[in-house]
C-alpha cells in the first residue's frame, strides 16, 4: 500500500466520562493510539469495555471529556469538559477557603487585614486558573473552526486548478464555457459545505436500528450527498446505483424500505451509506456481530474488497478475536476503558504479554475436538494480577511496536519474557 507509514488518525489521551449523579462513569480513560494510512486497525475487548464509545468519540458523536483527536495532522476533536470542570473545582475550592477565613469573627485589626490580603490572593489565583482554562476552551473551539476553513480553502484551490485548464481549452466555445462555469460553481458550492470530519464515516453495529424505516434505500444512501449540497438528482441516482452494485445489491433495491431486507442486506446498505461519501477512513463498529456466521464472512470479504479498491483505512471494532486476526494489521486490546496491549496482529497472537490478552486468547474455540478437550481457560482477576497501590502503571513500549499497560515491575518481567 502507498503511504503505509503515514499516520492518518492520532488519538491522544482520549477520555470520555458520563455523568451518573454526582459521579463520573469513565467509559474511556486515557486512551492513546495511532492508525496509519491504508491499514486496518482492530480494537477488541469484552462488551462494555469502551470500544464503541471510543469510535463514537472520534467521529464526534460525543463531545469528548478531555484529550485530542488528530486527523491528517489537524486537530478535529478536543475535550473541553475537563477545562470547565477545572474552573468549577477551582471556584468551589476558593469559595470554601474564603468562607473559612470570613468565619473568624473575633479577629483583631491586624488579623482582619491579613484575611483581606489572603482573600485577594485566593481571588487572584482563581482568576489565573479561570483565564487559563477559558483560553484552552477558546483555543479548542477555534481550532475546529479553523480546520474546516482550511479544508474548504484547499478544496476550492484544487477545483480552481482543475478548471483553469478546462476554461482555457473551452475558449471560443461560449456554450461549453457556460456549462463548465455552471459545473464549477456547483462544485464550489458543495465544497464550501464540506467538513474534514466527513472524511471519517461510521458503520454501526445494529443494521436495523441504524436505518430510518420511513426512508427508502435511495434516500438513506444519498442523505450525505444532499446534506453536502448536491442537488443534481441524476447525479445522485447514478452514484446510488453505482454504490449499491459495489456492495453487492442491485438497482431495484433503491426504491425499497429497510424492513424488506435481511440483516446482511441491511448492513450492506449501511456500508453503502458510508462509502458514498468517499471517505478516507471508516470506523466499523462491530459490523458483523448481529449477523449469521455465513453472512459474517461475506461482509468481512466485502470490507476487505472495498479497502483494496478504494484505498480505505479501517478501524475495526469487534469482540471476536479470530475475526480481528484475519482482518486487522494491528490490534489494540481494551479492558475497563483502557487499552492494555497494542501490537501487530501476528505478534499479539504469538507473544501476548498482558494477562487479560492471554485470557481472551484462551477463550477462542477451535474446530478441533482433541484440542477443545484439552483447552483450559485462563481466568483474569485484575486485583490478584496487579498491585498498583504504590507503583502506578502507564502505557509502555516493551519491544518495537508492542505496547503494554504496566508498571515498572511488570515492565521488567515482560522484557524478560520476550528475550
Amino acid at each position: 500500500m502507498e503511504n503505509n507509514y503515514e499516520v492518518l488518525l492520532k488519538v491522544d489521551h482520549l477520555c470520555q466520562y458520563f455523568r451518573l449523579g454526582r459521579k463520573d462513569l469513565k467509559a474511556v480513560d486515557d486512551v492513546s493510539f495511532e492508525i496509519k494510512k491504508g491499514e486496518s486497525f482492530g480494537l477488541v475487548g469484552e462488551s462494555g469495555c469502551g470500544k464503541t464509545t471510543t469510535g463514537r468519540s472520534i467521529i464526534k458523536l460525543y463531545n469528548i471529556t478531555s484529550g485530542n483527536v488528530y486527523f491528517k495532522g489537524q486537530r478535529i476533536g478536543a475535550g473541553t469538559r475537563s477545562y470547565k470542570d477545572a474552573i468549577a473545582a477551582a471556584r468551589a475550592d476558593a469559595a470554601e477557603k474564603i468562607k473559612l477565613l470570613r468565619a473568624e469573627k473575633n479577629a483583631d485589626d491586624a488579623r482582619k487585614a491579613a484575611i483581606r490580603e489572603e482573600i485577594q490572593k485566593i481571588n487572584k489565583e482563581l482568576g489565573a486558573v479561570v483565564d487559563k482554562n477559558r483560553a484552552l476552551i477558546k483555543d479548542a473551539k477555534s481550532d475546529s473552526k479553523e480546520v474546516d476553513k482550511q479544508y474548504v480553502k484547499s478544496l476550492i484551490q484544487a477545483l480552481e486548478a482543475e478548471y483553469a485548464e478546462k476554461f482555457r481549452a473551452a475558449e471560443g466555445n461560449a456554450e461549453k464555457l457556460k456549462a463548465l462555469k455552471k459545473e464549477f460553481n456547483n462544485r464550489c458550492r458543495v465544497a464550501k459545505k464540506s467538513r474534514l470530519i466527513t472524511q471519517i464515516q461510521m458503520i454501526f453495529q445494529d443494521p436495523i436500528a441504524s436505518l430510518d424505516p420511513r426512508m427508502t434505500v435511495r434516500d438513506i444512501i444519498a442523505e450525505g450527498l444532499v446534506i453536502n449540497g448536491i442537488t443534481d438528482k441524476d447525479y445522485i441516482n447514478e452514484k446510488v446505483y453505482e454504490i449499491l452494485e459495489m456492495v453487492g445489491l442491485v438497482r431495484e433495491h433503491a426504491d425499497r424500505y429497510p424492513h424488506e431486507f435481511s440483516g446482511g442486506q441491511r448492513q450492506r446498505i449501511g456500508i453503502a451509506r458510508a462509502v458514498i461519501m468517499q471517505p478516507e477512513m471508516i470506523i466499523a463498529d462491530e459490523p458483523i456481530s448481529a449477523l449469521d456466521v455465513s453472512i459474517q464472512a461475506q461482509v468481512i470479504n466485502l470490507l476487505n474488497d472495498l479497502r483494496e479498491r478504494l484505498g480505505l483505512t479501517i478501524m475495526f471494532i469487534a469482540h471476536d478475536l479470530s475475526v480481528v486476526k484475519y482482518f486487522s494489521d494491528r490490534i489494540g486490546v481494551m479492558y475497563f476503558g483502557k487499552i492494555v496491549e497494542l501490537a501487530d496482529s501476528d505478534e499479539l497472537f504469538n507473544n501476548p504479554l498482558h494477562p487479560y490478552t492471554k485470557s481472551l486468547l484462551s477463550a477462542i474455540p477451535l474446530p478441533d475436538p482433541v484440542y477443545e478437550k484439552q483447552r483450559t481457560r485462563i481466568p483474569y482477576n485484575p486485583i490478584a494480577e496487579h498491585d498498583y497501590s504504590v507503583d502506578t502503571p502507564s502505557f509502555r513500549e516493551i519491544t518495537p511496536g508492542h505496547f503494554v499497560y504496566c508498571n515498572d515491575i511488570e515492565e521488567k518481567k515482560y522484557r524478560q519474557l520476550v528475550k
